[in-house]
């Protein structure tokens, strides 16, 4: 029976310094040589995640990649996009003009870039892992030919007024956005019909793996939704409470110690 698991990368899959163990490899390379699927899940863009996949050197036949948090799905093999799901050209507009009255930095992107209101220290924490060209504009809604998957705000030291700014967007987004942070400094603005849950739901139903046969591991909140989707969830042990709470199981040890693969080779 072929089973699947989407996997996010940062925290989760990755040590801290962005690396996969050898004990890690040694897992994950018997994991697909006895048939099942790997799906590399993240709240990065698309290009940022090709990127990583191919700098850690993971090649494995019949993999997919899930970006923009659930905003699109990638078929390795094929090189094409099988779903892509982003926010309106209004929606974005709003959240970008809301984020600027705010004093909040709040980007958004393009299929190939990171669409940039400043060239900044937010900008600059936030491309130490993703390494997207920028373009820059006081208004970047104005630079977007299309849907964006989704803006990202970024606030490095204030985090209630991070929070605050999330409020301040709950009664319009309500039914038709998500606002969910991927780490203490990162809000993650997109559609309610994506999320890595919904992506799980898709991809499984594309490939006709029941969602019993599907696993899911991360550690922060935007990962809650797929622990939730998948037959069985797994928060890592460095993992948010709100997460630890979602799943059906927490390893043992965490990103830097193996974590996930120690867990995965019990399922083997």
């Amino acid at each position: 029976m072929t089973k699947i698991l989407f996997t996010d990368l940062d925290g989760t899959l990755l040590t801290e310094d962005k690396q996969i163990s050898h004990y890690t490899r040694q897992i994950l390379d018997k994991w697909c040589q006895a048939g099942h699927k790997l799906v590399l899940c993240s709240g990065r863009p698309l290009p940022s995640i090709q990127e990583a996949r191919e700098t850690l050197r993971l090649n494995y036949p019949g993999m997919y990649l899930i970006g923009f948090n659930g905003g699109c799905i990638y078929e390795c093999d094929t090189d094409r996009i099988l779903y892509k799901d982003g926010l309106t050209l209004e929606q974005s507009a709003y959240v970008l003009h809301a984020a600027k009255a705010a004093g909040i930095y709040c980007h958004t992107y393009s299929d190939t870039e990171i669409l940039s209101p400043k060239d900044g220290e937010e900008l600059a924490f936030y491309r130490r892992n993703i390494h997207l060209p920028v373009r820059f504009s006081q208004e970047p809604s104005t630079l977007l030919t299309s849907a964006p998957c989704k803006c990202l705000a970024i606030e490095l030291y204030d985090r209630e007024k991070l929070e605050r700014f999330r409020l301040s967007l709950v009664p319009w987004a309500e039914g038709k956005c998500t606002l969910v942070y991927s780490n203490q400094y990162l809000l993650e603005i997109f559609p309610s019909t994506s999320g890595k849950g919904s992506a799980v739901k898709k991809l499984c139903s594309i490939l006709g793996i029941p969602l019993s046969d599907s696993f899911a591991a991360g550690d922060q909140h935007n990962d809650i939704s797929m622990l939730k989707a998948a037959g069985c969830g797994i928060a890592m042990k460095n993992g948010a409470d709100a997460v630890k709470k979602a799943a059906d199981v927490i390893t043992a040890k965490d990103n830097d110690h193996d974590g996930l693969a120690l867990l995965l080779e019990q399922y083997l």
